[in-house]
């Protein structure tokens, strides 16, 4: 196996939408800067306030993988959802067909001025395009959630994975949103993905303590990754509903383990793909459970058909009508400081 060296064993994921900062990156010594749905200037501002922070940083893109939705049954979400937008007195529209989230200027932006890796989502680039950023001098990675995934990515070219297991909040990586994802561990997962390829593997998905890196590193993984856990920290920019949605799943967990219960108040996290027709793993809200049986598949479609609803809902607070993306480890996501918890994630290794 090829030795990379990260900064730590624990690295911030790339949180889209928000959640992740530069200031995040900056207190954990090092991450992914997430570039989903930023315009290209916004990313190039971003990665500059990155890199006067000091400190090693990669790029997460979201590699073109467009799933159009089905026509019949987007008109017939669309009509589903109506008495949801009315409630904001909002009316839904079509979405525009399927963009690539400025692909090629984000590239063209990450050739022209490279940073230290980059890293793929949804889709694994083309091997031209791999060979291009190597060139340049960066690390290139690519996320993948099965070993026929990893394998597909390795024919591309890339130096390393990033592989995540299903417990992962908000989207999965899976290159086949259409079918269900798998439920391997992520130690199990890891060692899967070993076995196919020599590549070196950044471990994510579900990590909430020292015990889950430390049997992450053991099958394998040359660091981790965490998101959920950084959700509630300081430096994190995570909205307000999301940050109470939080709290208020854990205060429903404490108070079912004080009664003798399970986990109550209906905050389990669940995959779903009702707010952007792709499966992401949140915490369970009434949205979820009006919508999940019925949503299409459909990105980014559903989630530009989502899209105004989502942020009217977060703009008032109301924390059953917005994406609450979480991992199954988001009872343990502490606040205060991300530098402690990464220093707890890292305690005992």
């Amino acid at each position: 196996m090829t030795r990379i060296e990260f900064p730590g064993p624990v690295l911030a994921a790339p949180m889209a939408g928000g959640a992740g900062t530069p200031a995040l990156l900056a207190a954990c010594g090092g991450g992914f800067l997430a570039a989903g749905y930023l315009a290209p200037d916004d990313l190039a501002a971003r990665v500059a306030e990155v890199r006067a922070g000091g400190g090693w940083f990669g790029v997460n893109l979201f590699a073109p993988s467009p799933t159009p939705a089905d026509a019949g049954a987007l008109h017939r979400y669309l009509e589903e959802l109506r008495p949801e937008f009315a409630v904001y007195g909002l009316s839904p529209a079509l979405p525009p067909a399927p963009d690539d989230d400025h692909w090629a200027a984000k590239l063209d932006l990450l050739l022209a001025d490279p940073v230290p890796a980059v890293s793929f989502t949804f889709g694994v680039p083309p091997a031209a395009t791999v060979a291009a950023l190597r060139r340049a001098g960066t690390l290139v990675l690519q996320t993948v959630t099965n070993p026929a995934e990893a394998l597909a990515a390795a024919e591309a070219g890339v130096d390393a994975l990033v592989v995540q297991a299903s417990a992962a909040g908000g989207h999965s990586a899976t290159l086949t949103p259409s079918q269900p994802l798998g439920a391997a561990s992520l130690p199990e997962l890891v060692a899967a993905v070993l076995a196919v390829t020599p590549l070196p593997v950044v471990a994510a998905g579900g990590l909430a303590s020292c015990a889950d890196v430390a049997a992450a590193l053991h099958a394998g993984a040359a660091a981790t990754m965490v998101g959920t856990a950084l959700l509630r920290t300081d430096e994190a920019g995570t909205s307000a509903p999301h940050r109470a949605a939080l709290t208020a799943a854990l205060s429903a967990a404490l108070s079912a383990a004080a009664s003798g219960g399970g986990p109550a108040g209906g905050h389990d996290t669940v995959v779903t793909r009702a707010f952007t027709g792709r499966p992401a793993r949140a915490l369970r809200n009434g949205f979820i459970d009006r919508h999940d049986a019925t949503a299409p598949l459909g990105y980014p479609q559903i989630h530009h058909l989502t899209g105004p609803l989502r942020r009217a809902a977060a703009a008032a607070g109301d924390t059953d009508r917005v994406h609450l993306w979480a991992g199954t480890g988001h009872r343990h996501a502490a606040t205060g400081p991300a530098a402690a918890v990464i220093a707890t994630l890292t305690a005992a290794l």
